[in-house]
This record gives structure tokens, C-alpha cells and sequence, in this order.
């Protein structure tokens, strides 16, 4: 929960190349292709139309995609590699407990669906028992640790992470949850579609109940007391952008403090069940929403306490359970919410879980297969020339003082740099896979999970471990850690193409490293120190000049109607706003270092400078349901794919030069009012 997941990035097979190596030995292409291009759109009325116009023409979207992108092509293609490499291991039988036989036996049971339409319900019978008999608030208490176990988090979840005042150990943090609709806005918003979600959810709670074998009067009276439990919850929760402040979501207390501030939670016997025994303090993450979490275990009655987290087990259960519960699911968290029309087929899904439950055995095999060593050491020249140039671009800053650079530049020389791989896997050798029914998987490997964090509890951090899978379409950068991480799915096309020059790879990959790297010092990121400590290292006076340029991007995203009547919350988006502009100018910084002393020229017709911001915007290219833009504007701290192109490249000074754009333009922004960080 303290890492950004940043760039929905998606990937295919490794393409590897060494952007600023020397090239002139081989015939590069532009790596763009023209059919992407809608040359009848002016470039600066919307370059976004100009840059992906022909891409969103040539690829309506697919039923099954509420959103569906250049990366997303990309991402059927690599989940179909990954797809072999699994098919093979169920297709025979292995060893019982190897490695083989968990990843093969998990797929197989995911795919069986006449086994998961047979079993029906059945497999959450005993859960939906087990919370039946439950007789008082301390035996609730200690069940909330077991669901916990299994992966779900009813009024507030547990978990082991980096003290941010102490980065180099792990302590227990609060985080506030339990809602199904994922986030507050959904209950509180009283705009007309945002209304409509909201009744569907609560038909949609009735729906599920009747299904797992409620009667129709216990499954209206369940609904309505799961939605009001949610709602009171959501009333009480952080905003979005309320929970981009560290400071503000950081509050130790005292095992004492708490039972004696929250006394409906059986704060000692819900560790004890954890495995958390001893336990001194904690973060409290969002007091405000655990007063109201202790309200309602003291207010509500035990019957509408026990929906609520019946609730919780068939929302959770729900994908991994027969057709009708699956279908249902899909209906409204894929067609009322997103407005995706066809649910994935099967083997997909199957795929995603087995990723999800063995990632990192699933990532060895990948790697093998799919992402030569040759790519990683080519992958670290590319990093250290955007380092380079992001080094650069704070020492000529007019903005900031001599003593906050000197700290900047120590945080940016010390970024951990994680590429490709792991160099020590997980072992999974504790986990057991069996053919009972797929929740029951579900379950023991969620179990195994909570056992391997629980055991970080008090214990120094672990600099090396991963929080993405080396096949993770994705990238990212942590505070408390101070490290960027580029998993192996990223050396792809659109992002990297070893055939193509660097005005296409510094505009696209480039960009991605240098948004990661520009995290360290965004809005969140630049509030921990090179040891990844929550710390003041800016003087007053430099504090204050970046929230005023932070403040002029904020508003700029503000402005901007994503859809009739609805805006883009910059707050909420200014960290990835800010990670999009950084990475812009380190890289193309960086691209101009790297063609300095090449002849490299047209090609396609595009200058080099052109072609770089072009497979930037390519990248972006999709195309989106109505219902998504609005869930995505609610959910998503990145901006939607068009403003990410549109709402950024204004800012960018080389932008206007590489292709004439003159206040007669639409997307003209006068210098003054341009963002101006990094």
C-alpha cells in the first residue's frame, strides 16, 4: 500500500536494445507505425487524435474490455505466452509438491468447469457457517483474523510493512477497507450515474445472497444491512486525495491506546490470532475511519454485523466459484461499473489467478524463456543515462537552493535499481495446491501470503524483495525504499524495439524510466529522504516554490472535462502528472545527449524530435467505455490515456518546436502558465 503502481504498462515478448549505443552500423527504423497516425487532426488542436487517431479507428474495442489499449495488445500476447508455459505443465502429470504440479493442478482446477457448476455454493458453505456462529463481538474479532488470513478485509485490514520513520524495519500498519465498491465516492456522490451504481450494487448484494441459497426476504434483509454498514464506513473514510499526505496517515499508538481510543475491537485477541503476539504499537493508518469501524461493531447488531461479512466471503469468492455466481459478478462489477460487455473466457482468468497465487514460479519460467541476460545489462545503460540526465536537470533548476539540490541529487544517486528479475526467488515449497475446489485453493495460497508477511513483522526490511512478478506488465517506485523497479514485461514493444532509433525508444521506454525515477521527487515522493525515511530534507524556502508549481499542475488537471459535466481531479492525479511531465523532460534530455554526435534525420517524414513525442502518445493510444472514464476517474490516480498526451505535452517547451504549435492552437499554453518542476 506504500508503493505507487505506476504506468499500466502492459507487455509482449523481450525486445532488447541499448538506447545512446552506437547504431550507425545497422539501418534503424522510426519504430512508428503511419497507420497509427490520423494526419487529418491537427497536431495542436489534439495531438492525441493526430498521434493515436488511426490506432482507435483500426481497433474498436473488444466486448470483453471496458478499456482497451496499444499496451493491452500487447498484454493478450504476453498472457498468451505465459498461457504455454502453464498449459505444458497441466498437460502432465508431476512429482506431488513440486513446483510443476502446483502450477499445472491450479490451472486445471480454475479450467474445470464442470467440476466449479457441479460443486456450485458448496465451497463456501463452510465459511458462511463458521460467520453464522459466531456469538459476540470478541468471537467476531478473532474471525476478522481469519478472513484477514484469507485475503479479505472487513473494516479495516492489517498488514506488515516499512516503518516510514524508520524505513530500514517492518512494523504492523492499519489501512482503512471494507468496502465493496472498492471507493468511497461510489456511496457518497449523488450525481445520476453514480446514483444508478449505487442501486444496481445493492441489487446486486441481493442477487448474490439468493444464489449462495438465501431466501429472498433474507437476502433483501442482508442487502440492506451490508449497504449500510459500507456507507457509514464510506462516510468515514480519507479521500483519495486525503490519503496521498504520509504525515497524515501515519500515527503510531500503543496496543493500550488503542483498546482503550477503539474498546468494541478485541484489539489483543485479534493479534494473537494473527500471529502478532507481543505486540507493543502500531501505525494507525486512518483513525477517523476506525473510530467509525468501532462505532459500528458497538451500534449494529450482531445479525447485521454477520451479513456484512457473509458478504465479504461471496464477494471475494464469487470469480472463483460456478457460472451463474460468476456471471453475476461480471454483470455488475463488469457491465454496470465498466460497461465491459463480454465476460473474459475462461482460460484467461485462469492464467491471471495462477499469476496471481505462484507469480514469482511462474516469472522464473518466464524469464528463462523470454528475457535473456543481454536484455538486463542493456536495460542498466538506459537507466543510468536517464539518471544522468534527471541529475542534470536539478543542478540547473532556478527554482531550488544549493542545499536542497545537494540532497536530491544524494537521493538520486542512491535509487536502488531493480531490473528484469529477482536474483532469489520465492519458495513455494510450504504451499499446498489440491484438487478440492478452487476457492479452497484460493484460500491456502491467500493463507500462504499473510504467514510470509506476518513473518516481516519486527524485522528489518528486505531491500531486495519484489512487489511486481518479473512478467508484471507494470513498473514502479517505492518511497520507504527508495527504489525503482522495472520487471522483465517491459522490454516491449511499444515501449522498446531494439530495430528502432533512439527518437523512438527515449520517447517511449525513456519516458517510463524517467517517470519512475521523477516519483522520487513528486508530490508523496519527495517527502522521504535517500534512506526512504519520512523526513523534511527541503529548506522552507524550496518547499514552498514546489508547491506553487505542483499547485499550477493540479489546476491545470482540474480544468479538464473528461465527460459531460465531469472533471479530472488533479490532486488526486498530481503525483503520476507530475511522474508523466518529469519523465518527459529527463528523457528527452537525455535523447538529445544520446544523437549529439549521430547523423540521425527524417525518417517517415518526422524530424527526431517529432518521432519522440510521437511514440510517446503512441503508447496511450485506447479506446474506453463512458462508464469507465467515469469509474477510472474515481479509482485511478493516473490520468485517462488522452490527458496523458494531451493534458501533459502542453507543458513541454520542446514539444511547441518539434511541431509549430503557436497560440493560435488549441492546446496553447502560455509559458507563464505552463508547469515548470523538474
Amino acid at each position: 500500500m506504500k508503493f505507487k503502481n505506476c504506468l499500466p504498462i502492459v507487455a509482449a515478448c523481450f525486445v532488447a536494445a541499448s538506447c545512446g549505443s552506437n547504431q550507425s552500423s545497422q539501418k534503424l527504423t522510426s519504430g512508428l507505425s503511419m497507420a497509427n497516425l490520423d494526419t487529418t487532426a491537427v497536431p495542436g488542436q489534439s495531438f492525441y487524435q493526430y498521434a493515436c487517431g488511426g490506432w482507435m479507428k483500426n481497433n474498436p474495442l473488444p466486448d470483453e474490455y471496458s478499456r482497451f489499449g496499444s499496451f493491452d495488445q500487447l498484454a493478450e500476447n504476453n498472457r498468451e505466452q505465459v498461457k504455454g508455459l502453464i498449459e505444458k505443465l497441466a498437460e502432465t502429470t508431476h512429482q506431488a509438491g513440486s513446483i510443476e504440479q502446483k502450477i499445472g493442478d491450479l490451472y486445471s482446477v480454475a479450467m474445470d468447469s464442470v467440476k466449479l457448476n457441479e460443486d456450485g455454493y458448496k465451497p463456501l458453505t463452510e465459511d458462511l457457517q463458521a460467520i453464522a456462529n459466531l456469538q459476540n463481538t470478541e468471537d467476531l474479532t478473532a474471525h476478522l483474523a481469519q478472513m484477514n488470513k484469507y485475503g479479505m478485509f472487513p473494516y479495516f485490514a492489517i498488514y506488515i510493512g516499512a516503518d516510514d520513520m524508520n524505513s530500514s524495519m517492518n512494523i504492523v500498519h492499519t489501512y482503512q477497507s471494507g468496502l465493496g465498491m472498492g471507493q468511497r465516492d461510489y456511496y457518497l456522490e449523488e450525481d445520476e450515474a453514480t446514483s444508478k451504481i449505487r442501486e444496481a450494487y445493492k441489487q446486486h448484494i441481493t442477487t448474490m445472497f439468493e444464489l449462495v441459497g438465501f431466501t429472498k426476504d433474507e437476502a433483501q434483509k442482508a442487502s440492506k444491512d451490508v449497504f449500510d454498514i459500507e456507507y457509514r464506513l464510506a462516510k468515514a473514510f480519507l479521500s483519495p486525495v486525503e490519503l496521498r499526505d504520509p504525515h497524515a496517515n501515519y500515527n503510531i499508538k500503543t496496543i493500550a491506546e488503542l483498546s482503550a481510543e477503539y474498546p468494541s475491537i478485541a484489539w489483543e485477541t485479534l493479534f494473537k490470532e494473527l500471529g502478532l503476539d507481543g505486540l507493543e504499537s502500531i501505525d494507525l493508518g486512518q483513525p477517523r475511519a476506525m473510530a467509525e469501524a468501532n462505532a459500528l461493531l458497538k451500534d449494529m447488531p450482531l445479525s447485521a454485523q454477520k451479513a456484512y461479512l457473509q458478504w465479504n466471503v461471496i464477494n471475494s469468492a464469487a470469480s472463483y466459484l460456478s457460472d451463474d455466481l460468476n456471471q453475476q459478478n461480471f454483470e455488475f462489477f463488469g457491465k454496470v461499473m465498466s460497461g465491459t460487455e463480454k465476460m473474459q473466457p475462461r482460460w484467461k482468468r485462469a492464467v491471471s489467478t495462477v499469476n496471481g497465487s505462484l507469480g514469482e514460479a511462474v516469472g522464473q519460467m518466464y524469464v528463462a524463456e523470454y528475457f535473456p541476460p543481454a536484455a538486463k545489462e542493456r536495460m542498466v545503460t538506459l537507466v543510468k543515462n536517464l539518471q544522468t540526465a534527471l541529475g542534470e536537470r536539478i543542478q540547473s533548476l532556478d527554482w531550488m537552493g544549493e542545499a536542497t539540490k545537494v540532497k536530491a541529487l544524494e537521493k538520486l544517486n542512491t535509487f536502488h535499481v531493480k531490473i528484469g528479475y529477482p536474483d532469489k526467488w520465492k519458495d513455494y515449497s510450504t504451499l499446498a495446491i489440491e484438487k478440492d475446489s478452487y476457492w479452497s485453493n484460493i484460500k491456502r495460497a491467500n493463507v500462504w501470503d499473510h504467514a510470509e508477511m506476518i513473518a516481516k513483522a519486527g524485522k528489518p526490511v528486505d531491500k531486495d524483495e519484489w512487489f511486481m512478478t518479473p512478467q508484471t506488465v507494470n513498473a514502479y517506485y517505492n518511497p520507504t525504499t527508495n527504489e525503482i523497479c522495472f520487471p522483465a514485461g517491459i522490454l516491449q514493444y511499444p515501449f522498446f524495439d531494439m530495430n528502432a532509433d533512439d527518437a523512438f525508444n527515449y520517447g517511449a521506454i525513456g519516458v517510463v524510466i524517467g517517470h519512475e525515477m521523477t516519483h522520487g521527487f513528486d508530490d508523496q515522493g519527495r517527502q522521504y529522504d535517500k534512506e526512504g525515511n519520512l523526513k523534511d530534507w527541503w529548506t522552507e524556502e524550496d518547499a514552498v516554490n514546489f508547491e506553487a508549481r505542483a499547485k499550477v499542475m493540479s489546476d491545470f488537471f482540474d480544468s479538464i472535462e473528461v465527460a459531460p459535466g465531469v472533471y479530472a481531479n488533479g490532486k488526486f492525479t498530481l503525483g503520476e502528472n507530475i511522474a508523466d511531465h518529469g519523465g518527459l523532460q529527463v528523457s528527452y534530455q537525455a535523447f538529445q545527449h544520446a544523437i549529439q554526435d549521430k547523423k540521425i534525420g527524417e525518417v517517415d517524414g518526422f524530424t527526431p524530435e517529432q518521432r519522440f513525442f510521437l511514440s510517446y502518445a503512441n503508447v496511450w493510444a485506447d479506446n474506453i467505455r463512458p462508464e469507465e472514464i467515469l469509474n477510472r476517474t474515481k479509482m485511478d490516480p493516473h490520468s485517462l490515456g488522452k490527458w496523458r498526451v494531451d493534458g501533459a505535452l502542453p507543458h513541454i517547451e520542446a514539444w511547441y518546436k518539434a511541431f509549430n504549435i503557436t497560440e493560435d492552437d488549441a492546446l496553447f499554453v502560455p509559458k507563464d502558465k505552463r508547469v515548470a518542476i523538474w
